[in-house]
């Protein structure tokens, strides 16, 4: 189990993987829980969402619970400031907490975010180079899931955070 905690040391850089992107077919996810769907995606077995291409931003590690995500800022993505724009920023913020929830799901579960809130600690520019977005679950009732992720950079300083709820709508019965 990886150290994520907030006092884990800074992070070595990775490579995006080589995965197809696209949207998973029903057959292909039945009877999988959310944390497999989550580790499928990395490893090419699932396709990953096209906003990961457009976004350059990749799942690099899930377990129960917790979401690890990481960026790569583009020139694609500056603001007029000449700073990766905000949106950017709270999308891989957003996945990392969603895939958070995701990853304690019961198969055939699902989830849509209620709400969510970003706070910017520092800009993210060009030269920030590589960042990483850790989303953790922090609650779960029978309907809804809190989570709570950070943006950090290579030498650990947080750029941003963010919290979100989400409503789980369990599996339809048969």
């Amino acid at each position: 189990m990886q150290d994520l905690s907030p006092s884990a040391p800074a992070f070595t850089p990775s490579l995006m993987p080589e995965v197809p992107f696209g949207l998973a077919r029903p057959e292909e996810v039945a009877g999988m829980n959310g944390l497999d769907m989550i580790r499928a995606i990395p490893t090419g077995r699932l396709p990953a969402p096209p906003i990961a291409r457009t976004f350059k931003q990749w799942i690099e590690h899930a377990e129960h619970g917790l979401a690890e995500f990481r960026g790569e800022p583009e020139a694609a993505y500056l603001n007029p400031m000449g700073l990766i724009h905000g949106g950017w920023t709270m999308a891989i913020l957003d996945s990392a907490k969603g895939c958070a929830v995701q990853t304690i799901l019961a198969p055939g579960d699902a989830y849509v975010s209620l709400g969510t809130e970003v706070k910017f600690m520092r800009p993210v520019t060009l030269k920030t180079g590589q960042v990483r977005a850790i989303g953790r679950v922090i609650d779960r009732t029978r309907q809804t899931a809190s989570a709570e992720a950070r943006l950090e950079d290579t030498r650990g300083r947080i750029l941003a955070t963010g919290t979100s709820t989400c409503f789980i709508t369990p599996a339809a019965k048969e």
